[in-house]
């Protein structure tokens, strides 16, 4: 990243909104308990690409934060046939995006077991996972508005933080975009409203077009994650949505639930989040699990 930065800046490109942003999710997610940030010389930022037509940014196929290698991939915002961005600032935005979002990826609590011989991640975050693989909480229901999937609500809690954080970057130093741009200024700063929504989901999904390509998976996405978070928080968390954003991301920094249990047990009963998200047949030790007409989440 540090090179990516210099390349950019060399070129004439502004890259102060990334430190600037960087000074900002430091300062929050130090209050969220993280202390140690994911080093600029860990994240690969690809940025160029011998293939025609390419085209990178957050919602490029396969970019994000690898655990097992501690590294982050991303690629450069936009098309892909120059190491210098079409869209500058809109490309500095999605790289603080990017690099926020997996900060908190990296800073998620794991814990891990030997079994059979072979290591298995038994915690990461509010997620658990047995030693035959089966995770604590399954898939939601493709027709579902909201999410009762810890994978969801931890994907989502970091995407809404990641976003906040570029948000508030993007108000010091301005900048608006129309066409594709436009959807992508709105995606990297979370204003993408219900209208959005839908043009999305009728993005053409052409795979000869990688520009294309990306607006329908940023439209999945959005869909699939970002609006069940939301839709999430504002049933559970209600006029404290805030407070349990907070509190679901301090604890899967730290890996302790005990005072997200709290919160729920005491605004919604005993055993809360059991009730909410675990899957049925997760404890069971007999060979025939009671899914409940759900998948377990691989």
């Amino acid at each position: 990243m540090p090179q990516a930065l210099n390349l950019w800046q060399e070129a004439g490109v502004d890259v102060s909104p990334f430190h600037d942003g960087h000074a900002l999710l430091r300062e929050r997610y130090a209050e969220l308990g993280l202390h140690h940030l994911l080093p600029l010389d860990r994240v690969l930022v690809a940025v160029r690409s011998t293939r025609p037509g390419a085209f990178g940014g957050f919602h490029h196929p396969n970019q994000g934060y690898r655990y097992l290698q501690m590294q982050a991939v991303i690629t450069m915002y936009g098309g892909m046939n120059e190491a210098v961005p079409e869209a500058p600032a809109l490309a500095v935005l999605d790289l603080l995006r990017a690099y926020a979002h997996d900060c908190l990826h990296y800073g998620s609590y794991r814990s891990y077991q030997l079994h059979g011989g072979e290591v298995v991640r038994t915690q990461y975050g509010l997620n658990f996972r047995r030693q035959d693989g089966r995770s604590y909480s399954a898939p939601d229901r493709g027709t579902s508005p909201t999410t009762r999937n810890i994978g969801v609500v931890m994907e989502g809690a970091c995407d809404r933080e990641s976003r906040s954080i570029t948000r508030r970057t993007a108000a010091t130093h301005g900048g608006t975009a129309a066409g594709i741009n436009g959807f992508a200024f709105r995606d990297v700063t979370g204003q993408l409203d219900s209208a959005d929504a839908v043009e999305l989901a009728g993005a053409p999904k052409d795979p000869a077009s990688e520009s294309t390509t990306y607006l329908a998976s940023m439209g999945r996405y959005e869909a699939n994650v970002n609006t069940r978070y939301r839709a999430f928080l504002a049933e559970i968390g209600q006029a404290e949505a805030e407070d349990l954003h907070s509190l679901i991301l301090s604890s899967t920094i730290s890996g302790d639930m005990t005072l997200l249990c709290a919160w729920l047990d005491c605004r919604h009963g005993p055993g809360t989040f059991a009730a909410m998200f675990m899957a049925p047949g997760y404890l069971s030790v007999s060979g025939s699990i009671d899914l409940g007409g759900l998948t377990l989440a691989s």
